[in-house]
């Protein structure tokens, strides 16, 4: 039995299988083992916090002393009160046709529902909701065929762009934690729908390729108050969801807005769309700052974990994405350079890739397949001077 547990409960004999942070931010060379030497308890210590353990191949744990100095207080995944169990029914490239045919329909039905905002008409409730089903449906069967579709897709820092893809990301990260499937929808929509307001900001404002001054930030986040009264004014959307799109700016210490709520007050739903906001905005190009590599960015949730956001949610989603995500650009130990296709549920360091160019960075006539890469390093999207999405889409 797997379960996660806190680094102060590790003892020799009992077998690690996870992490709560990528294994290549830690010296150890194999992922998964049975812990039989003090330098390595010293090690986890070091660098994590909980990991996971697997009761069937190694001992299993003492409780932990709730009194016990520097335990964690309550997490929004305390509050999870029911899980479903999913499994991958297709692989990735036979999931691809259809992931691809529900990202075209989609993009159309943002394209109108956008259109209508904009044009001051009310949102199309249903359109919305065939989308994030169609989505959702996907995702349940294989989560990877629309990860990569979505990374691969050539993105901006427009609203709908990046609606889409923080939409996937939320429908992913709910199935990983095997929340229920109208849970799932509920989370496709606030993915979508939660940014809906900057289609009322000044378009120049979100195109602005110098950092914004204050005045211009402030205006900026005003697009929350708008997403709530759009949403609002809609009909046929779930009633909790403009009290949901409010949140994913706010902070577990208090730093965020527009209310400045902390822990528990921002909820599993809103802790989980801030976190995947955040990670689209830094992984993504935007018209000025820097575009981080994906583990760069997780990196960067590892060290706000318990400040900035609820700790053992960011511990998941580190799990959920991967070291080397789906989509993500690599280069391999042999200096090639190619796109992570599919995850490897055994050998998360070792993912199914695509290689598309060659060691001198030169484009590859047919592009090859390896199934456990070795990788060298992940690249910032934009990074290299080929169109990915032409392999995929």
């Amino acid at each position: 039995m797997k379960k996660q547990v806190s680094v102060e409960q590790l003892k020799f004999g009992v077998y690690v299988n996870e992490l709560d942070r990528p294994w290549t931010d830690t010296p150890f060379m194999y992922q998964g083992f049975v812990i039989k030497t003090e330098a390595q308890l010293q090690a986890l210590k070091k660098y994590c916090k909980k990991v996971t353990i697997d009761t069937d191949k190694g001992s299993d744990v003492a409780p932990l002393n709730p009194f016990a100095g520097g335990a964690r207080g309550p997490s929004v995944l305390d509050t999870i009160k029911e899980r479903v169990t999913y499994e991958e029914k297709v692989q990735v490239t036979a999931e691809l046709p259809a992931a691809r045919l529900a990202q075209s329909k989609t993009t159309v039905a943002l394209n109108d529902v956008f259109g209508s905002v904009q044009a001051g008409k009310a949102l199309d409730a249903p359109r919305v909701r065939e989308a994030v089903t169609n989505m959702t449906d996907s995702v349940v069967r294989n989560p990877d065929a629309m990860l990569l579709l979505t990374k691969m897709k050539e993105s901006s820092s427009n609203t709908l762009d990046r609606a889409m893809g923080v939409s996937i990301y939320m429908i992913t990260f709910g199935r990983f934690l095997s929340l229920p499937r109208e849970q799932i929808n509920m989370l496709g929509m606030l993915g979508l729908l939660q940014d809906v307001g900057k289609l009322r900001l000044p378009p120049a404002l979100l195109t602005k390729k110098e950092p914004l001054n204050e005045a211009e930030l402030e205006l900026c986040k005003t697009h929350v108050a708008h997403s709530v009264a759009i949403l609002e004014e809609t009909t046929g959307l779930p009633r909790e969801l403009p009290a949901l799109a409010a949140l994913h700016h706010e902070r577990l210490d208090g730093s965020g807005y527009p209310k400045g709520l902390t822990g528990p007050q921002i909820g599993l739903f809103g802790s989980m769309a801030g976190l995947i906001d955040s990670f689209d905005a830094l992984t993504e190009p935007k018209p000025y700052g820097q575009t981080l590599a994906p583990a760069a960015a997780l990196r960067v949730f590892y060290d706000e974990r318990d400040s900035k956001f609820d700790g053992p949610l960011v511990e998941q989603f580190i799990q959920c994405i991967g070291t080397y995500p789906v989509g993500a650009i690599v280069e391999l130990h042999s200096s090639e350079i190619a796109i992570v296709i599919a995850r490897n549920p055994r050998l998360k360091l070792f993912p199914r890739v695509m290689v598309i160019l060659d060691m001198h960075r030169n484009k590859l006539k047919a592009p090859k397949i390896i199934e456990q890469a070795g990788i060298k390093r992940t690249l910032p999207k934009g990074s290299i001077e080929i169109d990915t999405s032409e392999y995929f889409l």
